[in-house]
């Protein structure tokens, strides 16, 4: 056995993985901006009253998983057709079993999913950049953004889709890691690319977890599966890296089919995942094509039928899908979404309760616009970075922005889909992401293209730079907070906060 690798070794810094003690310092400040993000997302929270937008769908729907397992049509008495799968359902009929069939009730899930957003996007960004002050940065970014925010605090789907594609991703980056060390242990063990005709093994639990997450992701909403191939993608990039660090010859071919088939094993338990989310279904004879097959004449074998049926049910569901193109006042295209070209209002009321002759409520689904406007910008850093300096961490986000936007633009140009601006929620983390990495940039200079003193003060004045737009956002929140939780202001002063106008409104 050879001598284990010293810590100066070249192949050991190229595995270099951020370090797995626990760390005090990190965990104060997660839990600091995840209970301010709690905060903004539970304090008033039965607010505005009764059902607002889309939640005269989906709590409904929770409320009838409840009762019968499935979603249920009250006036015909049978079972409802509905074109999303259950699981995010499920979730709202979580908070409504423990605090009842009321606002605070079908809303609590979706805060709880807003919050811990913040909390998974603090650790990663702590592990991708370690840098404490650019995770705090990016957990800031998230619980002051008015877009999650509304999100957080309604009781709509797209929250937990974002939220389960977060968490598959954290799951990733824990598995390159997972990788990379052991390649190091491999190394240390005697391991000898050049002379060792096989690879050696490693069993990647963390991917398997991302395919628990993935397949949590999809019983929330099909948009999920645009992540599939790129994502799958990232790891076999990640995968190929860490053998060409650890000096495989030929590090793509080689391990190819190892890779390959842990990606069709986290796949295949996502399958198994998802159709846990129809147990509801499967075990009542109400659901909606239950027992379709049956109904028209043909065999149903006890589970080939039922798969058969739920098949069936899919289809139907993709036509749907497919084929709404029905107008909408609030419709927007995606290459507005960043631009916050057609926000979409949630709750109106043009009441009273503001102490002036003409009041306006509105709860308004706006991103915070001094964040979103950075996106785009931000999105040119990480271009250049991830083209010049080859930064696994500027593609890797990338790839999550194009998985989250890209596949809706194909959509808008084919047919033409009815489409809302709350679609952008599951890209929003990498966004977020990528701003922050931008804000890294602008804080710390690469090593080597400045003296000393030069560094020192390009260090001095990005901070100002960073710290300054950090408060902008802060204040741009402030303001546009009456109209992310439904305040009544008084006329005037609402329709101050509609920056763009007609667009806005």
């Amino acid at each position: 056995m050879t001598a284990p690798l010293r810590t100066d070794d070249p192949v050991r810094r190229r595995l270099a993985t951020p370090g797995r003690r626990f760390d005090t310092h990190s965990w104060l400040i997660t839990a600091l901006i995840t209970v301010i993000a709690g905060i903004l997302r539970f304090a008033g929270l039965e607010n505005p009253k009764g059902l607002v937008f889309d939640e005269v769908y989906y709590p409904t729907d929770a409320w009838d998983l409840l009762q019968h397992g499935v979603e249920w049509d009250e006036k015909s008495n049978s079972a409802a057709y509905v074109v999303h799968p259950p699981l995010g359902k499920w979730l709202i009929a979580f908070g409504e079993y423990f605090f009842g069939n009321n606002e605070f009730g079908w809303r609590f899930s979706t805060a709880v999913a807003g919050t811990l957003m913040v909390l998974i996007l603090i650790r990663v960004a702590y592990r991708m950049f370690g840098s404490l002050v650019l995770a705090g940065a990016a957990g800031l970014l998230m619980a002051l953004d008015g877009f999650q925010l509304v999100l957080s605090r309604t009781s709509l789907l797209d929250i937990f889709v974002a939220l389960f594609i977060l968490m598959s991703f954290a799951a990733m980056l824990l598995d390159r890691d997972h990788y990379r060390r052991s390649w190091q242990r491999a190394l240390d063990d005697g391991y000898d690319p050049d002379k060792t005709p096989h690879l050696p093994r490693f069993v990647p639990w963390w991917l398997l977890v991302a395919g628990i997450t993935f397949g949590m992701a999809c019983g929330v909403k099909w948009s999920a599966l645009f992540f599939a191939p790129f994502l799958a993608a990232l790891v076999l990039v990640w995968r190929s890296q860490a053998r060409r660090s650890a000096g495989v010859h030929g590090p793509v071919v080689a391990g190819i089919l190892g890779d390959l088939g842990w990606l069709i094993l986290s796949f295949g338990i996502a399958i198994l995942v998802y159709l846990a989310c129809w147990t509801g279904w499967f075990v009542t004879d109400d659901g909606w094509f239950r027992h379709y097959r049956a109904d028209n004449g043909w065999s149903e074998p006890p589970v080939a039928g039922a798969l058969l049926n739920l098949a069936h049910y899919h289809s139907e569901a993709f036509n749907f899908h497919t084929g709404l193109t029905e107008k909408h006042t609030y419709q927007s295209w995606p290459w507005q979404w960043l631009l916050l070209g057609r926000p979409v209002a949630f709750y109106w009321n043009p009441g009273g309760g503001c102490g002036a002759p003409s009041c306006a409520a509105e709860v308004l689904l706006l991103g915070t616009p001094v964040l979103w406007w950075s996106f785009i910008p931000a999105l040119g850093v990480l271009t250049w970075f991830g083209v010049t300096r080859r930064d696994w961490r500027a593609y890797a986000l990338m790839t999550g922005v194009v998985a989250g936007l890209l596949p809706w633009f194909w959509y808008a140009v084919q047919d033409g889909r009815t489409m809302f601006a709350f679609y952008t929620m599951p890209a929003l983390p990498f966004l977020i992401l990528a701003v922050t990495y931008a804000l890294g940039a602008i804080m710390t200079p690469p090593a080597g293209m400045l003296t000393g003193d030069e560094r020192s003060d390009r260090q001095i004045v990005g901070t100002v730079v960073a710290g300054t737009f950090m408060a902008l956002v802060a204040l741009c929140f402030a303001y546009f907070y009456p109209v992310f939780v439904g305040t009544s202001l008084p006329y005037e002063d609402w329709s101050t906060r509609m920056w763009l106008g007609g667009r806005w409104i």
